[in-house]
């Protein structure tokens, strides 16, 4: 009698993309995918159900002057932070990692804004530019972004700049005599600029944490600190830079979306963090 063996075809999950590690979580293995840059998603086998973490660009700080009564520029705004889930059919994906804003080297200018991050149907938001220094006058308004830009110091301190809902928070707003507000985090809005602590920079906002990567929390998306003549705001946890204290503001760290701090007296402001991309799902 003739056997006929059919061979069944596999509806296991298979992609690649980024780069792929597996944990195990409370008795379940997974693996995982990390862009730190953009690439692309290929599922070549099967469709599931995908865990996620977005994290766009951090917003850079603003700029301050380098007279006598120097105004700080506002931390930046911290990237959008998105989490959730998606079912993901078979397909090549494009995975967008957005950078950071960069830092700006000239005096008396807002900062960059963050650039966007996503995948598949979902976009995180680039970070706001904090406000630059008044230089005597009102202090520049921190940018619209994922995380709001803080305000720039000045004779009136400039607006706190706006976050996005369910991605980022609002920014502080700057007051006088070099005290520039926070950039808004994932978490918390950025602080402002108060009449206490003379010529200090107000810090940035806190952010959200995720364990997706390696199965411990990971907090991405800090705000940057205001910059001050004196003293710099600290950034928020997550990775923002700290404001610069009478000089260079701090660059948010790379691939957590934290806002750059602002500059103080004279100095340049800190750059925003790069985002990552970060898809996660069980294996057998």
């Amino acid at each position: 009698m003739l056997i006929v063996q059919r061979r069944l075809v596999s509806s296991v999950f298979v992609a690649s993309g980024g780069t792929e590690s597996t944990i195990n979580v409370g008795g379940v293995n997974y693996k995982v995918h990390t862009f730190t840059s953009s690439g692309t998603f290929a599922v070549t086998s099967g469709s599931a159900t995908v865990n996620y973490l977005i994290v766009a660009g951090g917003g850079g700080g603003g700029t301050a002057n380098n007279a006598a009564n120097s105004e700080g520029g506002g931390g930046g705004g911290a990237g959008g932070f998105l989490t959730g889930s998606l079912a993901i059919p078979s397909g090549i994906y494009a995975v967008t990692v957005g950078a950071g804003g960069a830092s700006r080297t000239t005096q008396l200018l807002d900062g960059n804004d963050g650039e966007s991050s996503s995948f598949y149907t979902v976009t995180a938001l680039g970070g706001g530019g904090g406000g630059k220094g008044g230089n005597g006058a009102t202090g520049g308004t921190g940018r619209t972004g994922g995380g709001g830009g803080g305000g720039g110091a000045g004779v009136t301190g400039g607006a706190a700049g706006s976050g996005t809902t369910g991605q980022g928070r609002n920014g502080g707003s700057g007051a006088n005599t070099g005290r520039a507000g926070g950039g808004g985090g994932a978490g918390g809005v950025g602080a402002s600029g108060t009449s206490a602590g003379f010529a200090t920079g107000a810090p940035g906002g806190v952010g959200l944490s995720s364990s997706i990567r390696t199965g411990s929390a990971i907090t991405y998306c800090g705000g940057g600190g205001g910059g001050g003549y004196s003293s710099g705001g600290a950034g928020g946890a997550g990775g923002g830079g700290a404001g610069g204290s009478g000089g260079t503001g701090v660059a948010a760290t790379a691939n957590t979306g934290g806002g750059g701090g602002g500059g103080g007296r004279g100095g340049n402001s800190g750059a925003g963090g790069s985002g990552v991309v970060i898809i996660r799902y069980p294996i057998p």
